[in-house]
């Protein structure tokens, strides 16, 4: 897969790339004639703007302005996200050569600005390609590349086509490209193993549920344990949703997604760690063996939840995973999921919320989104909360009976299974783009993996 970045082309136009800053200075370069064109034109360099240069002159693509608060990062990683589907077909190669990082931000903006999700209609027209910038890391940018392609496609496929088992499946794909090792504990096996609470979320369902256990590298090896919810299908149970709550449900595996592409660049960057990956994979459907509200459900960990919505099904399968993950002491343990509305409402679908109990953490992956263009917001585990999850005939109740701060309880109830010295972060997503950006195209995105990667790369090589 090439990204629609080459090697080389023969006779490719110039990409010129200009802030509102540096606008002037180029054109004075360019001569008198082009800036006259420019000025014509009323061209400014905004961000995401092109300029087509007479007799194939070339192009200049404005970034906008560098001291704006989405200048630096976000605009080197965006600045060409747009042009593969926008500039006429043929190839282009920058008119000046940036260093690194600046190059391979420039190259993976292009690359993720070529995707297109095609397994059930052809896309209208080939991307323009891009000579690879000379300086930049072609490994990490294709590892990236080939991650967030993996992502977006397990997102973008409808559920009839990606249930439990075919994401098992893909699993075991990576795994296999990899050697690493994968298992699987499927249907009734799960409450031989101890899953009880993934078994009964998933029980109703003909495509049944599982328990996907991946491992990678040397045992001598800091332990980074990534743990994605992987609800295929959300339909609420029992709790049934509207249809208009049903209609993205087939995201309600971002999570998942989300930590098989990191693990995919992670492996591929051949980082030295010791990989698991745990998902919890189900659909939440409603038959005769559905859960119901008010059930008290087993877990692994020896709590008792009492189900305060059968809606509410991804902290549950959670709760079964992190406590198994827990059992290990990693050295970091991360859990991604499209987990609550509440999240949305508070910081809308481009800012993944975070909670973990470490501020040192918190704050490296904060400085990690924003060195990345990935961006995350830190929520507190707010332990005024947690009587909101008491309950009178189980250990815990899943949700409360309260209607307000609803991500800040979801991730107090999975902290309940997660020792308080584990240095854990839970990330709270949409896994979704609800308009189309530059490299960012309406529909699945593995929000936080860049992020996450530099993270874990600073952490086990520091």
């Amino acid at each position: 897969m090439s990204f629609a970045l080459v090697d080389k082309a023969e006779n490719p136009r110039l990409l010129y790339l200009a802030t509102r800053d540096t606008l002037e200075g180029l054109l004075e370069t360019l001569g008198a004639d082009v800036r006259a064109w420019a000025d014509s034109q009323g061209f400014t360099a905004d961000p995401g703007s092109q300029l087509g240069l007479p007799d194939n002159g070339g192009v200049i693509v404005g970034m906008g302005d560098d001291s704006s608060p989405l200048g630096g990062a976000d605009a080197e990683f965006w600045a060409l996200g747009a042009l593969p589907d926008s500039l006429p077909l043929g190839s282009y190669v920058l008119a000046h050569q940036p260093a690194e990082p600046t190059a391979s931000r420039l190259a993976l903006g292009w690359a993720l600005g070529a995707y297109a999700f095609t397994r059930y209609k052809k896309r209208k027209r080939a991307p323009a390609s891009l000579v690879w910038p000379e300086q930049a890391n072609r490994e990490r940018v294709t590892a990236m590349a080939e991650a967030v392609y993996l992502g977006r496609d397990l997102i973008n496929t409808p559920a009839g086509d990606l249930g439990p088992k075919e994401l098992a499946a893909t699993a075991r794909d990576v795994a296999e490209q990899h050697r690493a090792s994968c298992s699987v504990i499927t249907g009734d096996d799960l409450l031989i193993e101890n899953y009880p609470a993934v078994h009964a979320v998933g029980r109703a369902a003909t495509n049944g549920p599982r328990l996907i256990d991946l491992r990678w590298g040397d045992e001598n090896h800091p332990k980074i344990t990534l743990v994605g919810k992987g609800v295929c299908f959300d339909s609420g149970g029992l709790d049934i949703k509207p249809a208009g709550g049903m209609q993205l449900m087939k995201k309600d595996m971002g999570g998942a997604a989300s930590v098989l592409a990191l693990a995919h660049a992670l492996m591929r960057a051949k980082l030295p760690i010791r990989l698991r990956v745990l998902i919890p994979a189900v659909e939440n459907a409603i038959s005769g063996n559905a859960f119901h509200p008010l059930d008290v459900l087993a877990t692994r960990k020896g709590l008792t939840v009492e189900v305060g919505n059968t809606d509410a099904e991804g902290r549950l399968i959670l709760c079964d995973a992190l406590a198994e993950a827990d059992r290990e002491k990693p050295a970091l343990l991360i859990d991604c999921a499209t987990l609550t509305g509440a999240a949305r409402v508070a910081l809308g679908p481009d800012l993944p919320v975070i909670f973990t109990r470490h501020d040192a953490l918190a704050d490296d992956l904060q400085n990690k989104a924003a060195q990345q263009a990935d961006p995350v917001w830190r929520l507190p585990l707010w332990p005024g909360y947690r009587r909101l999850l008491e309950s009178k005939v189980a250990d815990l109740s899943s949700t409360g009976e309260s209607s307000f701060n609803g991500a800040i309880t979801a991730a107090l109830f999975l902290a309940e299974f997660v020792d308080p010295s584990t240095k854990w972060v839970h990330i709270d997503m949409i896994a979704w783009n609800t308009r189309s950006r530059p490299g960012r195209p309406e529909g699945g995105e593995v929000q936080t993996i860049r992020a996450l990667f530099a993270l874990i790369e600073d952490y086990v090589t520091a």
